[in-house]
């Protein structure tokens, strides 16, 4: 089955994708492989949720805000090479999460964004991954993440 058809089945609707906000492109691609720039969950221009998990933000809300950031990050990606059907294999998903002190669920939160590259990619979602607290994001965003990911040419 397509990516694109599954998405349909999912409910799934890809947000429009957006210009950087600064000097960087979307995403890169080298051999192969696609370098998607860091997501932030803005829409409309705003974070909905803004400030750090733990304190102001739950971790239900910063898995909703994970989610998104995946979505964003596939727009690009579908964008820059047409279909989503053009995705071998989802690589590696960074996630930042601006984090109160002494909170220690990023990996909570992370498998939000991982879970969902697996109900729409299957097999080819699975990922290696990395979840890491930080003092401070761009914007008070809870969340930033990044993907790589192997294109077909």
């Amino acid at each position: 089955m397509s990516i694109e058809k599954r998405l349909e089945e999912l409910g799934i609707e890809l947000p429009e994708p957006v210009a950087p906000l600064y000097s960087y492109v979307p995403l890169t691609i080298h051999q192969g492989v696609a370098y998607v720039s860091g997501q932030v969950p803005r829409i409309n221009g705003e974070v909905p949720y803004p400030g750090k998990v733990g304190t102001e933000v739950t971790v239900e809300q910063a898995r909703e805000l994970a989610e998104y950031c995946v979505l964003k990050g596939l727009s690009s990606v579908k964008q820059e090479i047409g279909t989503l059907d053009n995705v071998e294999q989802i690589l590696k998903l960074s996630g930042y999460i601006q984090a109160a002190p002494g909170f220690n669920e990023m990996g909570k939160i992370m498998d939000a964004a991982s879970e969902l590259l697996v109900q729409i990619f299957g097999e080819n979602g699975h990922h290696a991954r990395v979840a890491i607290g930080a003092a401070e994001l761009p914007s008070n965003t809870p969340i930033e993440l990044d993907l790589i990911i192997a294109v077909k040419q």
